[in-house]
């Protein structure tokens, strides 16, 4: 990854932050960029983005974390929650990649990683919001994998379970909450920002240069075995 140029969008906190801090430290040139900074590093997925300041010409590998968690019943999700899990899973990163689509094509052996969640293809109560969303993120994963090939850039996208995250804040504020998902996951934790943080440095690297429009669950096997 030495001299790699890294985008990472949504890199202030949690997961993004672990692959910024990771990439840094083994010679990477990292941009990040979040709707909390300020300056130039502000950005706001969710507004009509024109263009994305102090950027490389060519890009080596684009990282796409903004997410949500609105889990309810799904008659008290309202038209504007569909809407808003959306924006912020999906067309934040159709309007990223769009943007970015030309300085990856001059890297010529380009990574884009995305998130998707184990929700999408295993049934899960009070999701379904956040599952559609990210359901477009896998569609999109390998639509961008087959239209990409020829210029070199891999898309993949990684489908964790829930991962102790301040986004996860809520789901694991009380020991109760944080032992009974502990017990829902066969290896008996919840994920770290760290696992998937790993796997996402895998799929940037030349290591996983033979992979593409892949959807790759880091789970602790909730969605594989009982």
């Amino acid at each position: 990854m030495k001299g790699k140029n890294i985008v990472i969008i949504g890199g202030n906190s949690g997961i993004g932050k672990n692959v910024a801090e990771n990439l840094n430290r083994i010679g990477a040139e990292v941009y990040t960029y979040s709707r909390s900074l300020s300056g130039d590093q502000h950005l706001d997925v969710v507004e009509d983005i024109e263009a994305i300041p102090n950027l490389p010409e060519t890009i080596h590998g684009v990282v796409y974390c903004p997410g949500t968690i609105n889990l309810k019943p799904f008659k008290r999700l309202t038209i504007d929650d569909f809407r808003q899990d959306l924006e912020v899973n999906y067309l934040g990163a159709v309007r990223t990649l769009q943007l970015l689509e030309n300085s990856l094509k001059r890297s010529k052996a380009a990574s884009v990683v995305l998130y998707s969640s184990i929700a999408v293809q295993t049934g899960l109560g009070f999701h379904s919001s956040i599952a559609g969303a990210k359901g477009a993120i896998e569609g999109l994963t390998r639509s961008l994998a087959a239209e990409w090939a020829s210029y070199g850039i891999r898309v993949n996208a990684i489908a964790p379970s829930l991962t102790d995250t301040p986004l996860a804040k809520a789901l694991l504020s009380t020991d109760d909450k944080r032992n009974a998902a502990e017990k829902r996951h066969p290896l008996g934790r919840v994920g770290k920002a760290t696992d998937i943080a790993a796997s996402t440095e895998f799929l940037l690297s030349d290591q996983s240069s033979w992979i593409t429009g892949q959807v790759i669950k880091v789970d602790g096997g909730i969605s594989a075995i009982k």
